[in-house]
C-alpha cells in the first residue's frame, strides 16, 4: 500500500518559513520524481516544485529564489523549504510521486500566509 505523509504545514506570518515534508512507503523512493503541488480556493492545482531521481530540480517561476526543494533517499522523504513566504503563497499543498508509471499523491495540507 503506497502511503505519501506529509508534514510541517500551518499558519506563518508574512516574511515567515516553513518546512513541509512528505514521507513516503509502498513505493521505490529513489526512482520515483517527487513533486509538490498547491491549490489555492478557487484555482486549479499547479505545480510547485519538483526534484528527479537524479536530484534535478524545477520551480514554479513564482516561488524561485524562494523555496528549495530537497530528498532524502535513506529516508524517504522529500522537504520544501519555503522562506520569504507572502500571503499568495496561501493553498492546500500536496506531496505527488511519479515514475513514469504510476503516479501517487498524499492527502493534502493547509498552509496559510497571513498576519
Amino acid at each position: 500500500q503506497v502511503q505519501l505523509v506529509e508534514s510541517g504545514g500551518g499558519l506563518v506570518q508574512p516574511g515567515g518559513s516553513l518546512r513541509l515534508s512528505c514521507a513516503a512507503s509502498g513505493i521505490i523512493f529513489s526512482r520515483n520524481t517527487m513533486n509538490w503541488y498547491r491549490q489555492a480556493p478557487g484555482k486549479q492545482r499547479e505545480l510547485v516544485a519538483s526534484i528527479s531521481s537524479g536530484g534535478f530540480t524545477n520551480y514554479a517561476d513564482s516561488v524561485k529564489g524562494r523555496f528549495t526543494i530537497s530528498r532524502d533517499n535513506a529516508k524517504n522523504t522529500v522537504h520544501l523549504q519555503m522562506n520569504s513566504l507572502k500571503p499568495e503563497d496561501t493553498a492546500v499543498y500536496f506531496c505527488k510521486a511519479n515514475n513514469g508509471y504510476q503516479a501517487y499523491w498524499g492527502q493534502g495540507m493547509q498552509v496559510t500566509v497571513s498576519s
